[in-house]
């Protein structure tokens, strides 16, 4: 997990209070975000120039993408905030569930996948890692990844709560079919070493050896691996016929339904789809922008880039992802017997 400004516990604090979300926080000068983690190098560096330029103040809260929109639905008679960045299919699921509001921040019509309550802001892949030590040789396929010197050595984000849990489970649909993406999982069971509904934990996992192979997304993992010095590899484990595929998985913001600080929260949207903002989530992050008339040229854009030469890259249907979602993340659980 990337940079936290402030804790999930001063979070459980503030939504325990008293009165409705904007008597909990009348300060007008301060926006709150609810993200999925991954995006803390960029926010940070965005967010001090946002309050420079604004005045406003900016206080970010970092979980699983499932938890977001789960701690959103919580707080819906006592809103605490302002926007919510997470990924798909969750941000389709706020915005089924009346827990996002109307707002086109300038710019969206430059950005592929906006729609009426939301907009993507970085772009980024599903991907996995390994440690090059306690994963030798390196695995290269799904199947590879069944084998017994993985036992106990493998974890992947759990479906239904993290977001690039989810797109496994996606992916392994896509690329097996629905039914044998759950006996595949079913098999992979006897490796992995348990549930976890953060991605970003996993990382110091695989970089440490505790583990040899974890899920992950490229725009997080490039991060960790050129920041923080992490001992890991990115790759794409090929499936059947031999080719490694992979889909884009955007961090996607919208603005909360009955935001405390909406005002404030519009400018923020705006700011984070702004072209300078846009033009340095590669080089502060490791993403791709959202914008499609932004064009890094930066030596961390080149990274992403040949990180993905020679993998497919397919397009999912988020509207039948959506629709499906309850019901494939139903099965999956009855399939691993999760509770």
């Amino acid at each position: 997990m990337r940079m936290i400004y402030v804790s999930a516990l001063c979070l459980a604090l503030a939504a325990c209070g008293s009165g409705t979300g904007a008597a909990a926080g009348d300060d007008t000068k301060t926006v709150t975000v609810y993200t999925a983690d991954g995006l803390g190098d960029w926010y940070t560096k965005q967010f001090a120039a946002f309050e420079k330029q604004s005045g406003i103040k900016v206080q970010s809260i970092e979980a699983g993408s499932g938890e977001v929109v789960s701690r959103l639905q919580k707080e819906k008679s006592n809103v605490q905030a302002d926007i919510v960045v997470t990924l798909p299919p969750y941000i389709q699921q706020a915005d089924k569930d009346g827990l996002l509001q109307a707002y086109t921040p300038a710019g969206a019509d430059r950005v592929a996948g906006a729609a009426a309550n939301y907009v993507p802001v970085v772009n980024n892949y599903l991907c996995f890692i390994y440690n090059p030590t306690a994963a030798n040789p390196a695995p290269k396929s799904f199947d590879d990844l069944l084998d017994g010197r993985f036992a106990k050595k493998l974890q992947y984000s759990t479906p239904g709560q993290a977001g690039d849990g989810t797109a496994v489970l996606l992916h392994l649909q896509h690329v097996l079919g629905k039914d044998q993406a759950l006996e595949y999982l079913k098999k992979l069971d006897a490796n992995n070493v348990g549930p976890s509904s953060s991605t970003g934990k996993l990382q110091p996992k695989v970089s440490k050896g505790e583990i040899a192979v974890a899920n992950g997304d490229v725009q997080m993992n490039l991060a960790s691996i050129n920041n923080d010095r992490s001992n890991f590899k990115i790759f794409f484990p090929a499936g059947t016929d031999g080719k490694a595929s992979t889909f884009a998985l955007p961090y996607v913001m919208g603005l909360a339904a009955g935001a405390p600080h909406a005002d404030a929260a519009r400018k923020l949207e705006d700011f984070l789809l702004s072209p300078d903002a846009q033009a340095q989530v590669s080089a502060q992050a490791y993403g791709i922008p959202a914008r499609t008339d932004v064009k890094p040229t930066d030596e961390q854009f080149k990274q992403v880039e040949a990180v993905l030469q020679g993998v497919d890259i397919w397009q999912p249907d988020w509207s039948r992802i959506l629709a499906d979602n309850k019901t494939d993340i139903a099965a999956y659980n009855k399939a691993l017997g999760i509770s």
